[in-house]
C-alpha cells in the first residue's frame, strides 16, 4: 500500500502553534476605533442684500442751539425753567425788574399825547393865517420823535421778560434769583436736539463714492450694537489741502434723546450695496492660515469646502463662490470638527446644554 506524503500537514502546523500561543498569552485582536458625532447647529444658505460700509467717527453737533442773553440790565426776579427743563418757542424763561422801563414808558406815553392834542387843536382852527409852516412841521416832527421814544420803552418793558428764542431743552442756567444783569448777559444756553449733525472727515479717496441721502449707520460709542439709521445731508465740495479730507455732515434723529450734543460717536458710512447674493452667519466661517472654510452637511458626515468672502455687513458676510442657496452648513460646533466628521444636527438649546 502506498502511503501519500503529508505536505499539507507541515503547513498548517506552524499556524496551529501561532494560534495556541496567542490564545495562551490572552491577547485579543486589534478593534476598529469607534466613531463619535460631533453636535452642530445647521442653517440653510439664502441669497439676500449685503452693503459694504467705510468706517470712521464723528462728533454730533446741535443744528439749532441759542445762548440766551438779556436786552436791558437789572435785577433778576424770577428764574421759570431749570436744566433740562423742555421749552417751547417764545416760553418765559425768567423776569428782571423793569421799573425803571416802566417809567420811562408812561412819560413818552404822555408826551406823545400831549403833542398830538396840540396838533388836533392847531388843525382845527380856522384861520390858518396865523400859523407858520415850519411851526407845524416842528410839532409833527416831535410827534414822530416822541412815538419812536415811546415805542422804544414799550420794547425794553418787553424785553424784561426774557423768553426762549428756540424750541429745545435748556442745557445750562447761568444766573440765579437775585443776580444783577448787565446788558448782554448769558442767562441760558438752549439746544434742541431732536436731530443731530454728525460731523466727518473723510478720505478724498472717498469723495466719488458718497452722494446726498446716502445711508449711514451711527452708534453711541465703541462698543454699542444700538445703531441710529442716518443719511448724509451736505458734503463739502472742497478737500483740505493739509489733512486731505473734506467734510460731510449727517442727518442723524434723536428720537429716544439717547444721543447728546458733542459726542464722540462710531459712523458707518454704506457706499456700495450687492443685491441677491449668497449670503451665510459670519460666525459659521472657519479662518485657517487666511484660507475661509465652511462646513457642508453631507448626509451624517460634513465637507470642509473652502469659499471666497465678499461685503460683509453686521453678522452676514457674502459669499463669492464655493457654497449654493439651500445648502446646509454648521453655524456652531464646527471649532470641533474636520474633513468627513461625523455629525449628528441638534437645535441651538440642545446643543447649549452639551456645551455646558
Amino acid at each position: 500500500m502506498q502511503t501519500r506524503p503529508l505536505n499539507g500537514f507541515k503547513f498548517a502546523l506552524p499556524l496551529l502553534l501561532v494560534s495556541v500561543l496567542s490564545a495562551c498569552s490572552g491577547e485579543e485582536p486589534p478593534k476598529e476605533e469607534e466613531k463619535y458625532a460631533v453636535p452642530v447647529e445647521t442653517t440653510t444658505v439664502i441669497q439676500g442684500d449685503v452693503s459694504s460700509f467705510y468706517s470712521t467717527t464723528a462728533t454730533l453737533e446741535a443744528p439749532e442751539e441759542a445762548k440766551v442773553v438779556t436786552r436791558i440790565a437789572g435785577l433778576i426776579e424770577a428764574i421759570e425753567v431749570e436744566e433740562g427743563d423742555r421749552v417751547t418757542k417764545g416760553q418765559l424763561l425768567a423776569v428782571i425788574d423793569a421799573k425803571r422801563q416802566r417809567y420811562d414808558l408812561a412819560r413818552s406815553q404822555a408826551e406823545v399825547e400831549i403833542i398830538e392834542q396840540e396838533l388836533n387843536r392847531l388843525k382845527k382852527m380856522g384861520n390858518r393865517e396865523f400859523i407858520s409852516a415850519d411851526s407845524m412841521a416842528k410839532l409833527e416832527y416831535n410827534m414822530q420823535a416822541a412815538i419812536a421814544k415811546r415805542d422804544l420803552a414799550s420794547l425794553q418793558v418787553e424785553e424784561s421778560m426774557v423768553r426762549s428764542p428756540i424750541e429745545g431743552v435748556v442745557a445750562t442756567r447761568f444766573v440765579k434769583k437775585g443776580n444783577m444783569a448787565k446788558e448782554f448777559d448769558e442767562l441760558f444756553y438752549i439746544v434742541n436736539q431732536d436731530e443731530l449733525h454728525g460731523i466727518v472727515h473723510l478720505p478724498e479717496q472717498q469723495l466719488q463714492s458718497l452722494r446726498l441721502g446716502q445711508d449711514a449707520q451711527v452708534f453711541a460709542n465703541k462698543h454699542s450694537q444700538d445703531t441710529v439709521h442716518a443719511k448724509v445731508l451736505r458734503i463739502s465740495p472742497i478737500v483740505d489741502a493739509q489733512s486731505g479730507t473734506f467734510k460731510v455732515t449727517l442727518s442723524v434723529p434723536n428720537d429716544n434723546a439717547k444721543l447728546k450734543a458733542g459726542m464722540f460717536t462710531r459712523v458707518e458710512l454704506r457706499y456700495d450695496t450687492h443685491n441677491n447674493v449668497i449670503t451665510v452667519p459670519y460666525n459659521a466661517v472657519v479662518n485657517q492660515d487666511n484660507q475661509f472654510a465652511l462646513y457642508v452637511i453631507d448626509g451624517t458626515n460634513v465637507n470642509r469646502r473652502e469659499v471666497s468672502l465678499g461685503y460683509r455687513e453686521a453678522d452676514t458676510v457674502e459669499i463669492i463662490a464655493g457654497i449654493e442657496p439651500g445648502e446646509q452648513i454648521v453655524i456652531r460646533g464646527q471649532q470641533n470638527l474636520k474633513d468627513q466628521s461625523l455629525v449628528e444636527v441638534i437645535s441651538s438649546l440642545d446643543l447649549a446644554s452639551v456645551e455646558k
